[in-house]
């Protein structure tokens, strides 16, 4: 009786064992991503939605092909694929999510695909809290100033930006109000955490093109791999920003990959005319009138008028979101997607162990 016991005893637990597996394969099988998307003036919380040139596929992915419309946003890390001809606007409704930028992420934003992407706002093109990847396509972000006073404006405003795989970035920034500082893109540290490395530029094979009066590219260092200063002329990465052979910040930086050929009746642009040789380096610091080692002080975004998500604009004044911080390094900025990853090899795990429990129960 005991044996017999004890032999049921056994196929309960395997039984058991196996639902478990069954349980455990059958979960989500993606990464966490955006938790909501804003775009074309409405707010979604799940994916698998779509509309005229865009679809939110799934949690950190959202494609564009054809679209024209208000701005778009994202709370989350958020992958953007581009096809065709796409342009985002700053929202002028009084009750919008999203003001002054084209596209805001608040977490990691790549950019990749064959299409394009012009991004307008009044106070810049594109934010990202975190790092910004553009990856082949071409992007053109520009801020204008309007109604800014006493703020950055810049074309892009991210914590890192990567440009790659022979990726194509505009960025400019311009303004006349009273306090504004113009950079073509403005590297700060909101949404990386303290002492995480961050504010750097990298430009890998590509070409990138930043425009702004009081500094083309604002960042605490950089990189170049494949790639070159055209202008200014002697171009390398200062404490503050993007300086020419004096030290001088320069308001135009053209970054070309090694080899490539200026456009036809064109030849190597060198410096740019108007480049100040009255700053220093330390001008880039968005802080005006307050030298420093580099732009250590953000960029105060100006809050938005919303009514709907109140927590999110009264946070753009800070270096992170203090309900959601997140680390990001270098290593994060290309997003990849390692919760699939990881799923997928303990699903593997888990169906070669319940395959033996299996011939195990057979066995008995």
């Amino acid at each position: 009786m005991f044996a017999s016991a004890f032999h049921t005893s056994r196929h309960y637990i395997l039984f058991t064992a196996m639902t478990c597996l069954c349980v455990l394969l059958g979960g989500p099988s993606y990464a966490a991503g955006a938790e909501s998307l804003i775009i074309a003036g409405a707010t979604y919380y799940e994916p698998g939605v779509s509309g005229p040139g865009w679809a939110w596929t799934d949690a950190d992915h959202l494609e564009l092909n054809g679209y024209a419309g208000e701005a778009i946003g994202a709370e989350g890390d958020l992958v953007l694929t581009l096809a065709g001809q796409n342009s985002v606007t700053e929202s002028h409704a009084p009750n919008a999510d999203i003001t002054l930028c084209g596209m805001e992420v608040w977490g990691n934003l790549t950019l990749r695909g064959s299409g394009t992407l012009t991004a307008t706002g009044s106070q810049c093109g594109i934010h990202v809290s975190q790092a910004l990847v553009v990856d082949g396509c071409t992007v053109d972000a520009r801020a204008d100033g309007a109604d800014i006073t006493d703020e950055a404006v810049a074309g892009v405003i991210a914590g890192d930006i990567a440009v790659r795989g022979g990726g194509r970035v505009v960025a400019a920034g311009a303004g006349t109000g009273t306090g504004v500082r113009a950079y073509g893109v403005y590297l700060q540290d909101a949404g990386l955490g303290d002492g995480a490395a961050g504010c750097r530029l990298s430009v890998d094979a590509s070409w990138l093109d930043a425009t702004g009066d009081d500094g083309g590219v604002a960042c605490l260092g950089g990189s170049l791999v494949s790639a070159r200063f055209v202008a200014p002329a002697g171009g390398a990465f200062g404490a503050g920003g993007v300086v020419d052979a004096s030290g001088a910040v320069a308001p135009h930086v053209v970054v070309e990959p090694e080899g490539a050929m200026p456009p036809a009746g064109e030849t190597d642009r060198g410096e740019v005319p108007g480049d100040g040789t009255d700053k220093s380096p330390a001008d880039a610091n968005p802080a005006a009138g307050e030298p420093t080692t580099g732009p250590t002080a953000n960029p105060s975004l100006k809050p938005a008028a919303t009514t709907t998500k109140t927590t999110k604009t009264a946070t753009k004044t800070t270096v992170a979101k203090a309900s959601k911080p997140k680390a990001a390094t270098a290593t994060t900025a290309a997003l990849p997607k390692t919760g699939d990853n990881n799923w997928v090899v303990a699903s593997v795990a888990l169906f070669l162990l319940g395959t033996v429990l299996l011939g195990a129960a057979f066995r008995c």
